[in-house]
């Protein structure tokens, strides 16, 4: 393959695996990359069919042979051994075949016994890393290095990278290959319809990003079609001088009869490589929905042309990727974020959102707090996943109607990435400047155990996120103009059963830009000091306090609240009290309250209360009576 990427000649790739399988009858629920062991005859007779329709280089059938996607078929273990066959079976098929006449040309370094390259081909992982998912880099490079283990045991020539949309994450299956051979790699990302990636990335920025990563060879390949992969790629020629590869699918797929049928025939998809040659294209290929035929058809059309010398125009460099700027300073984001900054007490009282449309079920409690002199509303989503008034929406209704800060409960949960940060661009053009960044409920929790969910990425990667808008970019490098003014709040759970993953977390979200972190609510204040004291923050803590109402207000969160340790002694406390009746049970959880505040406040900056069913006059006498708030 070495001599493929040095010859400056064009070369043609093999097309889709998955759609032939599928056509012979493979079902979509079947891994696809298991048949390198168990239907081996069929996956090298695919190979033979590239070959015999021109194809110059084979990709193994490996695209998804990761621990990772494996492990969804329990073949995790099997990772080397399902590469190493199915590179095998790539150079079984390669040896087989002599290249004819018109793909040698007059190239002297082709003998008539010239095989087939074999390419060991490497997918993306299916999970998100860091910064935008909790799996590290070197774990997402420990997981590629097993795969590129048993490819090269396999005997493959080199390596293609495809369809990825997270250039760390390619950058990971780089090192991985790099730490194991000096073999050639050819680097593929992916674009949507727009020519950007999924995180928005642009074509120049990921062409100058893989050539700084090392690959020999750069390019696109799948989920477009060839004309929107035509257009990215003359991005890409302007500011690169490395070969460029090409693999479009054969056009959008169709829904017909449930099944999808890509129509992009082969003279189209030959049509198309002769452009692609012509902005500097080296290698053309297919992706979905390509058979041999569009091999054969591309290989006829292409054969006799010479690769055109991409010119690098004078667009600089530096003004096709952008730099993180500095955030505004945290004292001039909010009157939150300027007590936080002054190392001044802060309060926050929680209220939870109706299930109906009443605004009033916000403000009204809002003013109440606003007159008392809380420095800001807590604005909950969705608590324990059941339907309410989102958030935001209720957050700006406060902001407006009543003139007092919020803070914005903003989860992960049924949102993808790119969801997040339209709501939070909105949100920091709406005058939102607090929030608070939590993973989010499950929907089991909810009266809808059947819900589907979402979790693209969780509140470490929110949290990224929301640093890097505060910076002015997004996830894809792009700037978004002047940077958003958020105050990010995290929330830890210091009486996790997993102490050691809790503290990792918070630590993780702490690096990653959380400007205060509020904690569950507190029932043990040994249990936060200790939390604390193994994790040393360096941001200000708020400490949650649930102030008990009543008996079964104990019982519920002690029982039936995940995250919320309630110890037996304050239970027994509120049932000897619920025997006087109510009120003394509210004037026992009124001092429970109290003696908490006590405790904590040595070591925490401000606290966060909770207003059971927006009843806002409990939570008020707390704060006053502990000295935070001035009585009334």
């Amino acid at each position: 393959m070495k001599s493929l990427v040095r010859d400056n000649r064009v070369h043609v790739f093999d097309g889709a695996m998955g759609t032939l399988l599928y056509s012979r009858g493979v079902f979509v629920n079947v891994c696809y990359d298991e048949l390198n062991l168990s239907r081996p005859e069929l996956v090298r007779g695919i190979h033979e069919e590239y070959i015999n329709a021109g194809a110059e280089i084979l990709e193994t059938n490996t695209f998804g042979a990761n621990p990772v996607k494996l492990s969804s078929f329990g073949l995790e273990d099997r990772t080397e051994e399902i590469n190493e066959q199915a590179a095998r079976l790539a150079v079984e098929a390669s040896s087989k075949a002599e290249l004819s006449e018109l793909t040698r040309g007059n190239d002297p370094d082709y003998s008539s016994g010239s095989t087939v390259a074999v390419a060991g081909a490497l997918g993306p992982l299916g999970i998100r890393i860091e910064p935008w998912g909790p799996t590290s880099l070197d774990e997402a490079e420990a997981y590629f290095a097993r795969q590129v283990d048993g490819l090269l045991k396999g005997g493959v020539d080199g390596f293609v990278l495809e369809t990825f949309s997270d250039i760390s994450e390619l950058q990971c299956a780089l090192r991985a290959i790099r730490a194991a051979c000096e073999l050639p790699v050819i680097a593929q990302m992916t674009v949507g319809p727009d020519g950007k990636t999924s995180l928005g990335t642009e074509p120049a920025h990921l062409a100058q990003a893989m050539e700084d990563s090392g690959a020999d060879v750069i390019g696109l390949n799948c989920s477009v079609g060839p004309a929107v992969m035509l257009d990215a790629l003359e991005d890409m020629a302007e500011v690169t001088q490395l070969p460029l590869s090409a693999q479009p699918n054969a056009g959008l797929p169709r829904n017909v009869r449930d099944r999808k049928i890509y129509l992009a025939s082969p003279d189209y998809m030959a049509q198309y490589a002769r452009r692609m040659i012509d902005v500097g294209v080296r290698f053309v290929g297919g992706c979905c929905g390509t058979t041999p035929d569009h091999t054969r058809r591309m290989r006829d059309s292409v054969a006799a042309l010479q690769p055109k010398h991409p010119i690098v125009t004078i667009r600089d460099r530096a003004n096709n990727s952008h730099s993180a700027t500095n955030p505004v300073p945290l004292e001039q984001r909010s009157a939150w974020g300027r007590k936080l900054a002054r190392g001044e007490q802060v309060a926050s009282v929680e209220i939870i959102p109706p299930h109906s449309w009443d605004a009033s079920a916000v403000t009204s409690p809002a003013r109440e707090l606003k007159v008392s002199g809380v420095d800001a509303v807590s604005i909950v989503e969705s608590p324990r996943s059941r339907s309410r008034m989102g958030a935001l929406s209720a957050a700006l209704i406060v902001e407006r109607e009543v003139g007092i800060e919020t803070i914005v409960h903003y989860t992960c949960r049924d949102k993808n990435m790119l969801g997040m940060i339209s709501d939070l661009l909105g949100a920091a053009a709406a005058g939102i400047r607090n929030v608070l960044v939590v993973s989010g409920d499950p929907p089991v929790m909810g009266p809808y155990p059947d819900t589907t969910v979402v979790f693209d990425i969780d509140s470490i990667g929110l949290t990224n996120v929301v640093q890097g808008l505060n910076q002015g970019i997004d996830p894809g490098g792009n700037t978004i103009g002047a940077p958003t003014e958020f105050v990010q709040g995290v929330a830890i759970n210091h009486g996790s059963v997993d102490q050691e993953r809790e503290r990792s977390r918070f630590e993780y979200k702490v690096d990653a830009g959380a400007n205060f972190a509020t904690t569950q609510p507190v029932f043990s204040p040994k249990a936060l000091e200790q939390f604390l004291d193994a994790t040393t923050p360096e941001i200000p803590i708020v400490a949650g306090i649930w102030p008990l109402t009543t008996l079964r207000n104990a019982e519920f969160l002690a029982n039936e609240v995940p995250g919320v340790h309630v110890p037996t002694e304050l239970v027994d406390r509120m049932r000897r009290a619920h025997l006087s009746g109510a009120d003394a049970a509210l004037e026992e959880g009124v001092a429970i309250a109290l003696e908490l505040i006590n405790a904590t406040q040595d070591f925490v900056q401000g606290f966060h209360l909770t207003a059971p069913n927006r009843k806002v006059q409990v939570a008020l006498r707390v704060l006053r009576e502990s000295g935070i708030l001035a009585t009334a």
